[in-house]
């Protein structure tokens, strides 16, 4: 699946089930989709049909799945942590599984927002999320991958419901990247993660200067996590495949 076959299925069923809810902006959910997913490669994700992260908390009685993730706390440091999250049977049902989500109390200032900005600005400071640029992270994509364009132009139905990930055998040519790592490699992960939206600790942007300093191991570290890796701070191939869309 392709980045654009990924923006249209998510959207497809976001335009669908939004509306249900009186959620009126689609771009930043289809944001959050990508980026807590990494584009559906999560293992969360491809496995279990969770894209946006979502944790069981006391009030789900569906199936689960028990994973590590990295927290943000406090501003600049991640905590890994094990957690129990959502299980879903299909990408709908993933989507559809977020509005749900959102119908708790604290979420209820989402309703009627249609900036995408306000949105994840309002989000955020509900609690749904830790990373402390998660608001600029999402509007990186919004604004990268043109997303308004679902907040008033309907997608048609996708035309298989299948999102599967192939794991066919693949072939690396690209070499580790960790801590103080430079050279052109690092200069490719650097472009890989802005491109991807995302940002060193409080939102500092991502510089490319070929040297995998503490700001760009931050952000591959935030990476790691969503994408379901352990989130190391090293580039090695299992990051390396989804970063470059293998």
């Amino acid at each position: 699946m392709t980045y654009e076959d990924f923006i249209t299925n998510i959207a497809y069923y976001v335009q669908k089930y939004a509306p249900q809810y009186d959620i009126r902006v689609h771009s930043p959910i289809i944001a959050q989709a990508i980026l807590e997913s990494a584009w559906g490669k999560s293992s969360l994700a491809y496995k279990y049909h969770n894209y946006f992260g979502l944790k069981c908390g006391t009030g789900w009685k569906g199936k689960s799945v028990n994973m590590q993730t990295k927290e943000e706390y406090t501003a600049g440091t991640m905590t890994t942590i094990s957690d129990n999250f959502r299980v879903y049977d299909s990408m709908e049902q993933g989507v559809k599984g977020y509005f749900e989500f959102i119908q708790y109390s604290r979420y209820r200032n989402l309703r009627g927002v249609t900036d995408p900005a306000r949105y994840l600005e309002l989000i955020k400071a509900d609690g749904y999320a830790t990373a402390s640029n998660y608001v600029q992270a999402n509007l990186n994509v919004v604004r990268q991958y043109n997303l308004t364009r679902y907040d008033k132009t309907a997608v048609k139905a996708p035309t298989s419901d299948s999102d599967a990930v192939s794991d066919s055998t693949y072939t690396f040519t690209v070499g580790e990247v960790k801590l103080h790592t430079r050279g052109k490699y690092a200069a490719l992960m650097q472009k890989c993660l802005k491109g991807l939206g995302y940002t060193g600790p409080n939102g500092t942007p991502l510089v490319i200067d070929a040297d995998a300093g503490p700001s760009t191991i931050y952000a591959l570290q935030v990476f790691q996590g969503r994408a379901g890796l352990e989130p190391d701070g090293v580039c090695g191939a299992e990051s390396w495949k989804i970063l470059l869309d293998l």
